[in-house]
């Protein structure tokens, strides 16, 4: 599943649209950036509320592809731009954490 198709499957809004839409190789869900560094695997979608640039660094540091932000929670410019500067995809959901981690497991077939 790529990132496109999890956003529509999700029902996400793509809030930063400049990447590649490569395949999801998997997920990770965590507000604690320290736990997704030494978590996360390569490749995958972060599930967090955690709507801030130094997600993205994290994200960056672990080379994940996408960061999903549920509650709707409101996106800081600096935090757009800095995953438009690393390609980063980030997709916003009304969902909560639990909800969308689910569904994603269900769609990633894991």
């Amino acid at each position: 599943m790529t990132i496109k198709e999890a956003a529509a499957a999700l029902e996400a809004e793509i809030a930063q649209g400049e990447f590649e839409d490569a395949g999801l190789t998997g997920a990770y869900t965590s507000d604690l950036l320290s736990d997704v560094m030494a978590n996360a695997k390569e490749g995958g979608a972060l599930i967090t509320i955690q709507a801030h640039k130094n997600t993205v660094a994290v994200a960056t540091l672990v080379n994940i592809s996408c960061i999903i932000i549920c509650n709707k929670r409101p996106l800081p410019d600096d935090m757009i731009d800095a995953a438009k500067d690393e390609g980063i995809a980030i997709l916003l959901t009304k969902e909560n954490q639990f909800t969308v981690s689910g569904k994603l497991y269900q769609f990633l077939g894991k």
